[in-house]
């Protein structure tokens, strides 16, 4: 019997600039993941009310850095405005970038990982290194929703 799961694995370019306000968390990698990354979600989701000009609270947006031996990983939401940020938060302002992107899900992230980078060399597609850019995982947040829709972004060049 298949396992219906609300990815689609579409891949598609797309061009993105971003406002942020969040929290962050540094932490080894591998090891201390994708646990880090569910502490700082849920953290944030507590204080997210705190955030002024906020486009949609059921988005949450986490931008990170890995280097294979630590990883900072954030949740944030996208905002109008940068000009007010709650103590304890990082106001971040991502340039437009062209990003390759893949619809999954919550419980195919590593499988959309995959099947994006296998995309991305099919087609010639190279990742760009954090010059002024961040890989993107985008959270579709429903309220008591086992599975639920994630994007992720690979800043290319």
């Amino acid at each position: 019997m298949e396992v219906k799961t609300i990815a689609t694995f579409e891949c598609e370019i797309v061009q993105k600039e971003y406002q942020l306000v969040g929290q962050s968390i540094t932490a080894n990698f591998p090891e201390s993941f994708p646990d880090a990354a569910i502490k700082v979600q849920i953290n944030f989701e507590k204080r997210v009310d705190e955030v002024k000009y906020c486009k949609n609270k059921q988005v949450l947006i986490s931008p990170y850095m890995c280097n294979d031996i630590v990883a900072t990983y954030f949740a944030c939401v996208e905002v109008d405005e940068l000009t007010e940020i709650p103590e304890g938060m990082i106001g971040i302002k991502l340039p437009m970038t062209e990003y390759a992107k893949i619809s999954c899900s919550n419980k195919t992230i590593g499988e959309g990982y995959s099947k994006l980078f296998t995309w991305m060399g099919e087609n010639g597609y190279k990742q760009k290194w954090y010059d002024k850019s961040f890989p993107i995982e985008i959270f579709y947040l429903e309220e008591g929703a086992e599975e639920e829709v994630v994007e992720i972004l690979i800043p290319i060049h």
